[in-house]
């Protein structure tokens, strides 16, 4: 028996067909979904303002569910603000080296809760004891950044 093998060309459009197929049943998937919410959420001002609506809904039905027109006592919003940059900025410094950084591995290993909790304890029994002010500041943004990886650790036990 002679086995007849496909040209290149014939191959490509195959595939090619194949891939349409399973992306158009993916988007369709991802359109029922959409159908399935019974909310819209909508933010006319880029998530300064959030409001939300039944799904079909006319416009005139939303309500607004987040505003921060809230008058922060403490500056909160600066230091939120200023806590994600420097957790934007860890990712392109020297822990983030080839594709994993330190701190997933340790996580991975099993090992999550005393790296964090031992690194905010560290940083918080540092504050003020080592540098400058600007360094004691940095610390305290340590402990933060390490809290928050507990919070992923803790979120994510099993």
């Amino acid at each position: 028996m002679v086995q007849k093998y496909e040209s290149h060309e014939d191959y490509m459009k195959r595939r090619m067909t194949e891939d349409l197929a399973k992306y158009e049943d993916s988007k369709w998937e991802e359109h029922k979904q959409m159908l399935d919410k019974k909310y819209i959420f909508e933010s006319p001002d880029n998530g300064k303002t959030v409001y939300k609506r039944p799904f079909g809904s006319a416009y005139t039905q939303r309500v607004k569910i987040h505003s921060s027109d809230i008058n922060y006592k403490f500056n909160e919003d600066k230091y939120i603000q200023e806590i994600k940059e420097y957790i934007d900025s860890t990712y392109s410094q020297h822990y983030s080296t080839n594709k994993f950084q330190s701190t997933e591995v340790i996580i991975d290993r099993g090992h999550g809760t005393g790296f964090c909790m031992g690194n905010v304890d560290k940083y918080s029994n540092r504050y003020g004891k080592k540098g400058t002010k600007e360094d004691a500041r940095k610390d305290l943004l340590k402990v933060i950044h390490y809290a928050l990886l507990q919070l992923y650790v803790h979120d994510n036990e099993k």
